[in-house]
């Protein structure tokens, strides 16, 4: 997709060096796909934090196998 964009010419040959592309549109390219990640990754990483995991599962199989042998008798 084409799109017309004012770029900072300094900026735009910052990213050019950081990719290490030539092109310019590749570089931007390379430096939105790298930006939308580490956005990604904030947020999982955000999400994570508001998640508590209890590790149970040992016992909830010790109840599960409880249960099975109850039942087989």
């Amino acid at each position: 997709m084409r799109t017309t964009l004012d770029v900072d010419p300094k900026l735009l040959e910052q990213v050019e060096e950081i990719t290490g592309e030539k092109s310019p549109s590749k570089a931007v390219n390379k430096a939105l796909v790298e930006y939308v990640r580490r956005r990604k990754l904030e947020e999982l990483r955000r999400l994570i934090k508001q998640t508590t995991l209890n590790d149970t599962w040992r016992e909830d199989e010790e109840a599960e196998l409880k249960e099975m042998r109850k039942q087989l008798r």
